[in-house]
């Protein structure tokens, strides 16, 4: 019996010994384990992270090239009702009646009247009503911050601005600062005044001599895009996109951008990513725009390099609006 125990002891201690020499690593079968993980890992590491940033791209362009389309039909919309656009020199001879026209961080570029309805604005017997228009200014503008915000992206952006006419009524509501009655709800907006087609001289000349009226604006600027590309001409020359049309005996196209003599100075002097061509004469305009995807992406070497070109998208519209005005 005793020597029975010991027989099972002794297979039972080689069997230990021989499972545990075959279930065991050695110090240096773990350190070349380790090395051929590193040699397979890292390289998948770089190639999903190359993934992820060429991914981060690819959205940031198409968010860059959805906006800009975007914000060009908006514009578009708007001129389609537009009266009057100014030009160049129109722009030059009101652009102290502008809001904020001393401030050197924004630039108006697209500057016209239009002609918009109000609905249902009109009680013509008992409870029925109609609509009727009155007469709007907007004011596009390319707005550059001189320092960085916390707001708005380290590019540029377009903002809207725009004050209109009441809806005069034989019985009706004071406004502030205007004289006869209005529909209630329908004041003018402090600071509007019609234009002045009476007198002698050309639309043009009377259309550039209007003042704005008393009242202070309190209408703001809204902005319409983010993401505009701020590369200015004198620094690395961006892609301007394409020229003004060329003019002929009945259509005079004139260029409308920050560089000018007037507006180079500010911070928006001499950039490219938001301009216009007016046709004044046959109120039609065209206007580009070209984004800046890589403001999205990161906070400097934000501006334009021909390698780069792909992440600065551009798109431009033709549009001539539903109105004229006539004088003697």
């Amino acid at each position: 019996m005793v020597r029975t125990l010991k027989f099972l002891l002794k297979s039972q201690l080689k069997r230990s010994r021989l499972l545990q020499q075959v279930g065991g690593f050695t110090m240096i079968e773990l350190l070349i384990a380790m090395i051929l993980a590193f040699l397979i890992i890292t390289p998948l590491l770089g190639f999903m992270v190359n993934i992820m940033d060429t991914d981060r791209k690819e959205q940031a362009k198409a968010n860059s090239e959805q906006e800009i389309q975007a914000a060009l039909d908006y514009i578009a919309r708007d001129l389609q009702q537009a009266i009057y656009i100014y030009d160049a020199d129109g722009i030059e001879a009101i652009k102290n009646q502008l809001p904020n026209s001393s401030a050197t961080d924004r630039v108006p570029v697209l500057v016209f009247w239009k002609r918009e309805i109000v609905s249902q604005a009109l009680t013509i017997t008992g409870t029925e009503k109609d609509d009727t228009f009155v007469y709007s200014l907007v004011a596009y503008y390319l707005i550059k911050d001189a320092t960085s915000s916390s707001t708005w992206s380290n590019a540029a952006r377009i903002a809207r601005w725009q004050i209109k006419d009441g809806v005069p009524a034989s019985t009706g509501v004071d406004c502030t600062g205007y004289t006869g009655k209005y529909i209630s709800g329908n004041c003018p907006s402090p600071g509007f005044t019609l234009f002045k087609l009476d007198g002698v001289g050309t639309i043009k000349d009377k259309m550039n001599a209007w003042v704005k009226a008393t009242p202070d604006y309190t209408a703001d600027t809204t902005v319409l895009v983010d993401f505009i590309d701020q590369t200015k001409t004198d620094d690395t020359p961006p892609a301007p996109g394409a020229p003004c049309p060329s003019n002929s005996s009945s259509i005079t196209w004139q260029k409308v951008s920050p560089d000018t003599t007037s507006f180079n100075t500010r911070n928006t002097g001499k950039m490219t990513g938001f301009y216009g061509c007016i046709d004044r004469a046959n109120t039609t305009a065209q206007v580009f725009l070209r984004g800046n995807a890589l403001a999205r992406l990161q906070s400097n070497n934000l501006n334009y390099i021909d390698s780069n070109k792909t992440y600065f998208p551009s798109a431009s519209i033709r549009v001539q609006g539903r109105g004229y005005l006539f004088t003697k």
